[in-house]
C-alpha cells in the first residue's frame, strides 16, 4: 500500500533529522532516557504575516523558529536536548518548501547540538503556521524572579537591530550590507552565556518583545523598579548610523533575543569573565531600585524619556 503524502514527506525530509529517542518518527511518541539534572521545556509559534513576511525562505523560517526556542533555554541557563515540531501549511505548498525548511533545521541542529524528536503536520486554509516545543536540561536554572534592589541591569550583544531590520525589509532604514535584516531573520541564542551566568545572575530572561517591556517583566517578578541609561544601551554600528530618531524603536522593538539579566554590583568582574568565556559582549545599562514595578529610561542629562509603549504585542502587531 502506498504511503500517504504526509508520511512520504516525513520520511523524505524529517526522518533524517530525528534523534535516537524519536524512534525513526515511526511511533506515536518519543522515548527519552535519563537526562542530566532538571527537564526544561518551552514552546513558541510563528505565523506568516505576523512573525515573518509572506514569501520568506523556508530555511530562514525554520532557523528562526528553532533559534527563538533555543533563546528560551539560554535565558534559563539550560542546554538543548531535542525538540518537537508542528507544521500547518496550505495544501498548495510545494515540495521544495519542505526541503528548504528541513535544510534550515539540519544546519542549526548541527550547530547547536540537538535533534528532532517528533511532532505533527497538517494542512490549513490560512497562513503558514509553525510551532516548536524545545526540551533542555539544567542542574540549576535562572529565573525571572530574583533581582534585588541595587542590582545592575545587563544585556548581551546589541539592542534594536532586529526592529530596525524589519524596517530595512520595507526599505525604511538603510542597511547596505544586510546586517540588520540578518539580525531580524536569524537571532543568535546566547546558550553558552546563559549557562555561565548560572550562580552569578540573580534573574534573567531573553529580550523578545522589546527591552523596556521585557525589563518590566523582571521588575514585576521582583517587585522592583528599574532605571535605564539610554546612552549605555549597546547599539551596533549600523543601528547607530540610523540616527537618534530610532532610539525609541531600538528600546521597544522586538526580536533581539539577547539576554537581559540582573547581577550584584560586586559581581561585575564575574559577569565580564563569563561573557568573555562565552565570546559574547555584555553591557551594564542601569540598575534596579526599591520602588513600584516600572521602568524609567533616562537620557544623558538625566531627564526621563517618554515612551508611549514598552514593546511589541502578539495581539496588536501589524503585518511585517
Amino acid at each position: 500500500m502506498e504511503l500517504p503524502l504526509e508520511f512520504k514527506r516525513i520520511a523524505r525530509h524529517f526522518a533524517p533529522l530525528a534523534g535516537a529517542g524519536a524512534l525513526g518518527l515511526a511511533d506515536d511518541a518519543a522515548v527519552l532516557g535519563a537526562i542530566p539534572g532538571q527537564l526544561v521545556v518551552s514552546a513558541d509559534a510563528m505565523v506568516e504575516g505576523v512573525h515573518f513576511p509572506s514569501g520568506e525562505a523556508a530555511a530562514l523560517i525554520a532557523q528562526k523558529l528553532l533559534r527563538t526556542n533555543l533563546s528560551d533555554l539560554a535565558a534559563m541557563g539550560a542546554s538543548p536536548l531535542g525538540y518537537l515540531l508542528t507544521l500547518a501549511v496550505p495544501r498548495r505548498t510545494e515540495e521544495a518548501w519542505f526541503a528548504g525548511f528541513a535544510a534550515g533545521l539540519a544546519a542549526d541542529q548541527a550547530r547547536f547540538g540537538l535533534k528532532l524528536l517528533g511532532g505533527d503536520s497538517t494542512s490549513t486554509p490560512g497562513p503558514v503556521t509553525v510551532s516548536l516545543t524545545i526540551l533542555g536540561s539544567a542542574y540549576a536554572v535562572l529565573r525571572r524572579a530574583g533581582a534585588r534592589a541595587g542590582d545592575d541591569i545587563w544585556v548581551s550583544g546589541t539592542i534594536g537591530d532586529a526592529a530596525l531590520g524589519l524596517l530595512a525589509l520595507g526599505g525604511e532604514v538603510a542597511d547596505p550590507d544586510g546586517f540588520l535584516r540578518q539580525r531580524y531573520r536569524l537571532p543568535e541564542p546566547r546558550l553558552e552565556l546563559g549557562r555561565r551566568l548560572v550562580g552569578i545572575a540573580h534573574a534573567a530572561m531573553d529580550v523578545s518583545d522589546g527591552l523596556v517591556q521585557d525589563l518590566g517583566h523582571l521588575c514585576r517578578a521582583g517587585g522592583l523598579g528599574a532605571e535605564v541609561e539610554a546612552a549605555a544601551v549597546p547599539a551596533s554600528a549600523t543601528a547607530h548610523a540610523a540616527g537618534p530618531g530610532q532610539l525609541v524603536r531600538r528600546l521597544t522593538g522586538g526580536d533581539d533575543y539577547e539576554l537581559l539579566f540582573a547581577a550584584a554590583p560586586g559581581a561585575a568582574s564575574a559577569v565580564r569573565a563569563a561573557a568573555a568565556a562565552a565570546d559574547t559582549p555584555v553591557m551594564r545599562i542601569g540598575s534596579f531600585r526599591a520602588a513600584p514595578a516600572c521602568v524609567t529610561v533616562r537620557d544623558e542629562q538625566g531627564a526621563e524619556i517618554a515612551l508611549t509603549r514598552g514593546g511589541w504585542s502578539h495581539f496588536d502587531a501589524a503585518e511585517p
